[in-house]
């Protein structure tokens, strides 16, 4: 019987969190893509908390009337921007089961541009 899409993407999801995870000192950051928005955390998994999340529902990026991967790009920039001033400068990145290109790679190549290490 062959998989559906959320059930693929959640055994991939495993596969990759096996491997990684968040640290206080290299947080993971995990991105969240859906039809419309895109939403992404800085975890702590040991203590088991978030950090710092930014989402495009946000009030300043919402507002923008863009494209979804521009919109991105601006997730990207206000996730690394929040990191930067609590002192978090390197990540683990966690793709959380979505494909490493589009809106993913364009919220990640915003995050490095501005001062994310991973």
């Amino acid at each position: 019987m062959a998989l559906s899409n959320k059930d693929r993407r959640l055994r991939i999801k495993m596969r990759v969190r096996k491997d990684i995870g968040g640290t206080a000192e290299r947080p993971r950051m995990s991105v969240f893509r859906s039809n419309k928005h895109i939403a992404v955390q800085i975890i702590d998994d040991v203590a088991g908390r978030t950090l710092i999340s930014a989402s495009s529902l946000n009030k300043e990026i919402a507002s923008k009337k863009v494209k979804k991967t521009e919109q991105a790009v601006l997730v990207g920039d206000a996730i690394a921007k929040k990191a930067v001033e609590a002192g978090i400068s390197e990540i683990v990145f966690d793709r959380n089961g979505f494909r490493y290109h589009g809106r993913v790679k364009a919220l990640a190549d915003s995050a490095r541009k501005n001062g994310l290490k991973f």
